[in-house]
């Protein structure tokens, strides 16, 4: 029987949040649809204290921000980019379109089809978190979407040089610098100056997780990417500061970012504790990791491996982060996670950031029925017939015919009848005063 030595928020505590955030959500994403971009920057300056002459950076702004970095960070970017960019053409050329012939003269197929316009939303208020212009413009691109536009905040009052410097590299078409709710729902729903796209993509805070929810259905979205969130599995194998470490790189996020620990030894629980405590003394980043830790943080003693994968898949965590004697136990077992991270040598931050797996990732237990953004999110699967023999399209059209007699639809079954009637040489009355087809 697993014991928590450490629990985060209650239930109650985070759905009167969460009450909030829809709330509030709601109202603004009404606002921009009856009031357009008089809407969106009066948002933008009420929250960001930004409202420039135009959202849209012209080339060039984009070069103005190139200029700003170093000939190394270009580099750096470029090196992050080309990793994302091989993987994610690895994932398109894993998806086949097909054609086959599955009876004499009937043939059926799919096509992957991308998106026509996808908008993809780069945060950047406390950090100007660069990696997710990799993540979301290079895998639309990819796909083949014609369309891709961007939005992030501006930092420190202005448009943040290598976020910008990233989409530019990475091929965005649109570069807008505006952020939270109010750049979702300029994206969906469109304004006088910006064009409405197809799909949303990209991480963000509570507030723009809820936005995508609201959205969805006016155009598609990735996942829900909330608040960051990260889990460690551990065993005796590796130490406390290696625990306390990994957790906290992901708690600095933000102060709704859930840290856990998973553990069959409560020694490693107990070390990782004192730990954390020890680093959030020195960590510059601290003010905000210590209230995810607080808020947010547990930690869980496990009977035994087993036990751990049935918490894990319980917690559904966007990272799982494992450092155990078996970390393929791991792999071949859980089911509800964003993305593994195997063993001591490998960690959260190489995949947030450089390592090619893209960072987007579910959260709030979304990980139960979703994985994370790759060039298939992209993609609409579409399917397709063809009837090629007189045959075919008779033999069919009896089948049809008594199957929609068994429904009740008249219409369908004429529609099949007619058929039977012209391919097939049988005089089948229209199907509103008959029988259907018999099998005779």
């Amino acid at each position: 029987m697993a014991i928590w030595l450490k629990r985060g928020a209650k239930a109650d505590q985070k759905a009167a949040i969460d009450r909030s955030v829809r709330d509030t959500v709601e109202t603004i994403l009404a606002d921009i649809g009856a009031r357009g971009d008089a809407a969106v920057r009066e948002l933008s300056q009420r929250f960001d204290g930004w409202s420039p002459d135009a959202f849209l950076l012209s080339d060039r702004d984009k070069q103005d921000c190139l200029d700003q970095l170093s000939d190394l960070d270009l580099s750096d970017i470029q090196f992050a980019q080309d990793q994302v960019r091989r993987f994610a053409k690895i994932q398109r050329d894993s998806i086949r379109d097909v054609e086959v012939e599955t009876l004499p003269g009937v043939t059926l197929g799919h096509k992957n089809v991308p998106v026509n316009a996808a908008g993809c939303y780069v945060p950047g208020g406390k950090y100007p978190l660069l990696a997710s212009a990799h993540m979301s413009v290079i895998t639309a691109k990819v796909a083949g979407v014609p369309r891709v536009i961007t939005c992030a905040p501006p930092f420190r009052g202005k448009p943040a040089p290598a976020i910008v410097a990233a989409q530019v590299m990475a091929g965005a078409d649109e570069i807008y610098v505006l952020g939270g709710i109010q750049a979702i729902g300029a994206m969906a729903i469109g304004t006088e100056t910006i064009a409405p796209v197809d799909m949303l993509v990209g991480p963000g805070n509570a507030f723009v997780a809820e936005a995508k929810r609201q959205l969805y259905g006016r155009v598609g979205i990735d996942l829900f990417a909330g608040p960051t969130e990260t889990l460690v599995i551990a065993d005796e194998t590796v130490d406390g500061e290696l625990c306390a470490t990994d957790l906290l790189g992901q708690a600095e996020h933000g102060p709704d970012s859930p840290a856990i620990l998973l553990t069959t030894s409560e020694k490693l629980a107990r070390d990782t504790i004192a730990e954390i405590e020890r680093l959030l003394a020195i960590l510059p980043t601290a003010p905000i990791a210590r209230i995810a830790w607080e808020n947010y943080g547990e930690v869980i003693v496990a009977e035994d491996h087993a036990e751990m994968v049935r918490i894990a898949d319980q917690i559904a965590s966007e990272h799982v982060q494992v450092m155990t004697a078996n970390d393929d136990y791991f792999l071949a077992n859980m089911t509800n996670y964003g993305a593994l991270f195997l063993g001591p040598r490998t960690n959260v931050s190489f995949g947030d950031k450089v390592i090619g797996t893209n960072h987007t990732l579910p959260t709030n237990k979304a990980a139960r029925y979703t994985g994370g953004l790759w060039v298939g999110k992209f993609l609409k699967t579409c399917t397709y017939q063809r009837v090629t023999t007189d045959a075919a399209s008779a033999m069919i059209g009896e089948y049809c015919s008594r199957l929609c007699s068994l429904e009740g639809f008249a219409g369908h079954g004429e529609q099949a009848n007619i058929r039977v009637r012209r391919y097939g040489g049988r005089n089948i009355p229209y199907a509103g005063r008959a029988e259907p087809v018999s099998s005779s």
